[in-house]
Parts: C-alpha cells; sequence; structure tokens
C-alpha cells in the first residue's frame, strides 16, 4: 500500500510537471504562434535551415535542462530525457494551437504541417524548460534544481545565449527587421550599438535589479565589462546573424546591409541576454 501511494504520488508530480511544462511552452511561444511571418516561414523555409535551428537548439536545450528542467534531474541522460520531453509537449500544444486557429488541418501536406510546427518548437521547448524557475512553489522539491551551470563563467555565458536566443526568435522573422535597418543611417547603428551594450550592463551590474551580479568596490568598473557585457553582446551578435540566416534574412543582401540588420535584432538579444542573467 504504501508502494502505491508513493508511485500515485510520483504520478501526480509528473502530471503536475507536464502541465506547468505545457503553460509554460503556451505562454513563451504565444507571440510567435500568433504572428503571421512564422505561418510563412514554416510554409517555404528551406528545411536545411531548420534542421540547423533544431540542431543549434538541442545541445542548449540539455544544457538549460542542466541547470533548470521539468523535473530534478541528476545526470545528463535525465536532462537529455528532460529536453527531449520538453520538445515533445512544445509539439503537442504547438499541434493543438496551430489547429484551433485553422493554420493546419487534414487537408495540410505533411511536410508543411511538419515545418509549421517545428519552427514554433524551439521558442516553446525554451518555456517549457523555465517554467520550472517561473511558475514553481516557493517551497519543498519544485525549488532543487542543479546550479552548476551559474556557478561557472562559461554557464552564465550560456544562459546570456539562451536569453539572446529566446528573445531574439520573437522578432527575427518580423519585416520589421528589415524595413527598420533600411531606415537606420550609420549613425543610427553605431547608437543604437552602444546604447545595447550600455543597456546590458546597467541591467546587470549597474542598476542593481533583482537577481542582478553585484560587484566589491576594490574591482574596476571595466572589469564585469570586459568579463561579461562584451563577451554577452558577441554572444547576442552571433545569435543574431544565426537567426537572420536561418529566417532567409541575408540572402542577397550586401555586407553593410547585413550589418545593419543584425545591429538592429542584436539590441532585442542583447536585453533577453541580459534579462536572462537576472531571472534564471
Amino acid at each position: 500500500m504504501q508502494v502505491g501511494g508513493k508511485n500515485d504520488g510520483g504520478i501526480v508530480q509528473l502530471g503536475r510537471d507536464v502541465g506547468r511544462a505545457g503553460g509554460g511552452a503556451l505562454i513563451f511561444s504565444l507571440p510567435m504562434l500568433m504572428t503571421m511571418e512564422m505561418w510563412e516561414l514554416g510554409l517555404y523555409l528551406d528545411r536545411m535551415r531548420l534542421l540547423v535551428l533544431v540542431l543549434v537548439a538541442l545541445p542548449m536545450l540539455v544544457l538549460l535542462s542542466r541547470r533548470i528542467g521539468i523535473e530534478s534531474t541528476r545526470n545528463w541522460r535525465d536532462d537529455v530525457l528532460d529536453a527531449a520531453l520538453a520538445l515533445g509537449i512544445s509539439a503537442v500544444v504547438c499541434l493543438v494551437v496551430l489547429a484551433l486557429f485553422g493554420l493546419i488541418g487534414p487537408q495540410e501536406p505533411v511536410d508543411v504541417m511538419i515545418g509549421k510546427i517545428a519552427i514554433q518548437m524551439v521558442p516553446a521547448s525554451i518555456g517549457a524548460l523555465l517554467a520550472r524557475s517561473q511558475f514553481a512553489g516557493s517551497s519543498g522539491e519544485d525549488d532543487e534544481s542543479p546550479k552548476e551551470a551559474r556557478e561557472t563563467y562559461g554557464g552564465e555565458l550560456f544562459l546570456m545565449g539562451i536569453g539572446a536566443l529566446f528573445l531574439g526568435l520573437n522578432v527575427a522573422p518580423t519585416e520589421e527587421m528589415m524595413l527598420i535597418s533600411y531606415q537606420m543611417s550609420e549613425w543610427h547603428a553605431l547608437a543604437l550599438l552602444v546604447l545595447s551594450i550600455g543597456l546590458m550592463h546597467a541591467f546587470v551590474f549597474a542598476v542593481g535589479f533583482a537577481g542582478g551580479s553585484p560587484t566589491s568596490p576594490e574591482e574596476p568598473w571595466w572589469s564585469p565589462f570586459l568579463r561579461l557585457t562584451l563577451p554577452g553582446y558577441v554572444i547576442a551578435m552571433v545569435m543574431s546573424l544565426l537567426l537572420l540566416w536561418v529566417f532567409a534574412r541575408l540572402d542577397g543582401q550586401e555586407i553593410d546591409s547585413i550589418v545593419m540588420t543584425a545591429v538592429v535584432l542584436a539590441f532585442p538579444s542583447a536585453l533577453g541576454a541580459a534579462a536572462a542573467r537576472l531571472v534564471l
């Protein structure tokens, strides 16, 4: 009887974790699920580019599970299973929502259905894993999550990459990215770059937001700037270029146009990188 009670408790906990992950996948991906450009990209985007996006996201999801997962994990095998569960839950959530919106149905070719769901799965799966930290209770087993990803320098940069990827995904497919870059001059781009780096540094170090990184009075101001802020912006820029390539926003563009568009997208990506260090 006691064993049965434990099993029942485990099933209830698993159901709670899956439900929380589904809620996180829905909330974090809803802006993209209701974006017309994402529907169109799922229809015509080169499947090789879509595969690259998923392959880049997979190891990031596994590493994110090491930090915060659907369940408390103790080894890499569990982290892989946790990431796979997040992808599966995200696929179901995206399938249901897109079907309810009338965007996919039995009349749709299988390739198109897979494309529309796959392109939405990456942000949804990040949301499914982040749901543990954002929606978990303040006591009990829900608060137990490995901390090693946050305690290392590489872990700090990784979390910034997750934030840059997630927020960049929200805006990279839109036409506004291209429109803004066309309307900007080189001086606008330079000012936006400086603003992006300045806001990153202010959010994490200078302003003193909850979750920010305090600095000692003996530490010079430029030390955290060179150690985390600048590398964080480089990560945001790399993620921006990757997303622009995946979504075919760089095709046929000149170098100066590519740089301008990347600087525009790096603005929200940089803020996403800073926010990730504050909330994760």
